[in-house]
C-alpha cells in the first residue's frame, strides 16, 4: 500500500481565508486540500488569522498582511515587515514537519523561495501569478536550477510569461463540480467576478454590457474603492448591480443565471478560476484572447474569445450568445476540470518530490 503524504499546506499571506483577498488561490487550496484529505492523506494549512476552512486542519497565524504583488512595480525592492504574517507562517512550519511531509507552498513571495534550501523537507512551489517582478522571477529561477521539478503554474499561457517557462510543471486546476448548478434558461443579464482592482479590466465589461443593452452583476472582492469609484462616475448611466463577494454556494446560484460571464483582465490571468465555475453552470464565457482563460473556453462552443482591449469584439460576442448551448458548458467543465483529475496530477507531482527527498 502507497504511504499517505503530510501535505503541509502554505497559504498565500495577502489575507485571511474565505476573505476574498487571495483571489483564486482561497478556492484551489480548499479544493485541492479537500481532495488530497479524502484520498486519506493528512493535511495541515497554515494561514493567516480569521480564515475559515471547513473540515481540514488549520493552524491560523496573527500579523500583517503581505503587500500584494500585482500593486508593486517590476524592480521594486523585496519587503517585509518585522510583525509580517509571512515569516510568522514559514517559522510557523518549522513545528508541523513530519518524515512524510511534502510543504505545499501556495504563496507568489519571495521568502518561501528564498527559504526552500533550509527546510528539512521538500517544497513545492504552486505559482499563482505571471511574471510581475525581477525579484520573484530569479528567486523561481534559482530553486528551479536546485530543485527541478518544484515550480508548477496552472497554465502554459501563465508558464510562457517566464523566461524558464519550459521548466515549470502545468497542472492545470479542478473543482468540486457537484457544488455548481446547471441552468439550462437564463436571463438577460452579464455576469462579471473577479477582484475589483485595475489589471482586472471591469470597465471593459462595463462599457461592453451598456453597449449591448444588458444589465451587468459584479461580483467579487471590493479591492480598490478608488476604482471602483472610477468605474462608477465613468459610466453613470450603465445598469450594474454589485452583489459583494459571495461564497461559493451564493456565487454559483447567482453566477447561474446570468446569459453569460464577462472576462476583461489587462494582465496574463494565470488560470481564470471563474470561467470553470461559470461553465459549470452552464453559463457561456466570453473572454480575452489571451492568459488562462483563452485555454479554457472553446470559441464558439462554449463562449467567444475576444482580442484583448476589442470592445466591439465584445458586444459582437454578447449578441451571439444564442449559438451557444449551455449544456456543452457544463459537459466541457466536467470532462476537463474535474477535482478528482486535479488531485490525480498534484499527488504524482508531490510524490515524485518526496521521493528526491528520500
Amino acid at each position: 500500500m502507497t504511504q499517505a503524504l503530510h501535505v503541509l499546506c502554505v497559504s498565500t499571506p495577502v489575507g485571511a481565508l474565505g476573505s476574498g483577498l487571495g483571489g483564486g488561490v482561497e478556492l484551489t487550496l480548499t479544493n485541492l486540500g479537500q481532495e488530497l484529505a479524502g484520498r486519506g492523506h493528512r493535511v495541515t494549512v497554515i494561514a493567516p488569522q480569521e480564515s475559515v476552512l471547513p473540515g481540514l486542519e488549520l493552524v491560523q497565524v496573527a500579523g500583517r498582511p503581505q503587500p500584494i504583488a500585482q500593486n508593486q512595480g517590476r524592480s521594486d525592492p523585496i519587503s517585509l515587515t518585522a510583525d509580517g504574517v509571512l515569516p510568522r507562517m514559514w517559522t510557523e512550519v518549522r513545528q508541523h514537519l513530519t518524515p512524510q511531509t511534502v510543504i505545499l507552498n501556495f504563496a507568489y513571495d519571495w521568502l518561501p523561495f528564498y527559504l526552500t534550501p533550509f527546510l528539512s523537507r521538500p517544497v513545492a512551489h504552486l505559482v499563482s501569478m505571471g511574471s510581475l517582478q525581477e525579484n520573484m522571477d530569479r528567486a523561481i529561477a534559482e530553486v528551479l536550477a536546485a530543485y527541478p521539478g518544484s515550480v508548477a503554474v496552472h497554465s502554459r499561457a501563465q508558464a510562457a510569461t517566464f523566461s524558464f517557462g519550459d521548466q515549470l510543471q502545468v497542472i492545470g486546476n479542478g473543482f468540486d463540480l457537484a457544488g455548481y448548478q446547471f441552468r439550462a434558461a437564463a436571463e438577460p443579464a452579464l455576469a462579471w467576478v473577479g477582484r475589483i482592482a485595475p489589471e482586472k479590466g471591469l470597465e471593459d465589461a462595463v462599457a461592453a454590457a451598456q453597449a449591448a443593452g444588458r444589465p451587468l452583476r459584479v461580483m467579487g472582492k471590493l479591492q480598490d474603492a478608488q476604482y471602483w469609484a472610477w468605474v462608477q462616475a465613468t459610466f453613470p448611466t450603465a445598469s450594474v448591480d454589485y452583489l459583494g463577494f459571495l461564497p461559493t454556494t451564493e456565487l454559483q446560484e447567482q453566477l447561474g443565471r446570468c446569459a453569460a460571464l464577462l472576462q476583461t483582465p489587462h494582465w496574463v490571468e494565470a488560470f481564470g478560476n471563474v470561467a470553470v465555475e461559470a461553465l459549470a453552470c452552464g453559463v457561456p464565457v466570453i473572454a480575452y484572447d489571451r492568459g488562462g482563460p483563452a485555454e479554457i473556453v472553446r470559441h464558439g462552443e462554449t463562449g467567444w474569445l475576444v482580442p484583448p482591449g476589442d470592445g466591439l469584439g465584445l458586444v459582437a460576442a454578447i449578441h451571439k450568445l444564442s449559438q451557444i448551448d449551455r449544456h456543452h458548458c457544463r459537459q466541457q467543465a466536467e470532462a476537463e476540470f474535474s477535482r478528482a483529475a486535479f488531485g490525480n496530477r498534484v499527488e504524482t507531482w508531490l510524490r515524485e518530490l518526496q521521493a528526491t527527498c528520500g
